[in-house]
C-alpha cells in the first residue's frame, strides 16, 4: 500500500479533487466539511494541510501515523565505499603549510634549539591537521 493510500484510507469523506490531490474531513477536530487537503508530489512525498488550523502532527497522530508516513521509503543500496572521497591534490594543498611547520620543527630539533610552549602547541596542531586530512581522504594512518 502506498503512503497516500495508507493515509487516505484512514480519513473520512475523502474526495479526489484532481490527480494527486484529495480533500477530506480533518480527523483532529470536529470537521463538518472538508478542511483537510492532501497532495502527493511527483517524488512520493505527501503534503498535508488543515485549513482550520490543525498541525500536521495533530492530523497524523489522530489517524495513528507519524511524519514518516509522509515520505516514501528509500531504497538503501550498499555499494563499494569510495576509496578517496577527496582528490589527493586537494589534501596536499590543505596540509602543505602544516608540513612546513613540521619540517621547521624538525630542523630546529636537529639544530638543538629548545621548543617554547607555543612552538610545541603549534607542532601538535600541525600533526592533528595532517592526520585529519588523511582521515578525510579516506586513507589509513598505517
Amino acid at each position: 500500500m502506498s503512503n497516500v493510500d495508507n493515509l487516505i484510507a484512514r480519513l473520512d469523506r475523502v474526495r479526489r479533487t484532481k490527480p494527486g490531490h484529495w480533500a477530506a474531513r480533518c480527523p483532529s477536530h470536529d470537521d463538518r466539511g472538508p478542511s483537510l487537503f492532501v497532495r502527493e508530489l511527483d517524488d512520493g512525498r505527501l503534503l498535508v494541510h488543515c485549513f482550520a488550523g490543525c498541525s500536521v502532527e495533530e492530523v497524523l497522530s489522530s489517524v495513528g501515523l507519524t511524519f514518516e508516513a509522509l515520505f516514501p521509503e528509500r531504497e538503501i543500496t550498499l555499494g563499494k565505499p569510495e576509496r578517496m572521497p577527496f582528490p589527493a591534490i586537494d589534501i596536499l594543498r590543505a596540509i602543505s603549510f602544516e608540513a612546513l611547520v613540521v619540517a621547521a620543527a624538525g630542523a630546529a630539533l636537529l639544530a638543538g634549539k629548545p621548543f617554547s610552549e607555543v612552538d610545541r602547541e603549534r607542532l601538535i596542531l600541525a600533526v592533528e591537521r595532517i592526520q585529519s586530512a588523511i582521515t578525510a581522504g579516506g586513507l589509513s594512518h598505517e
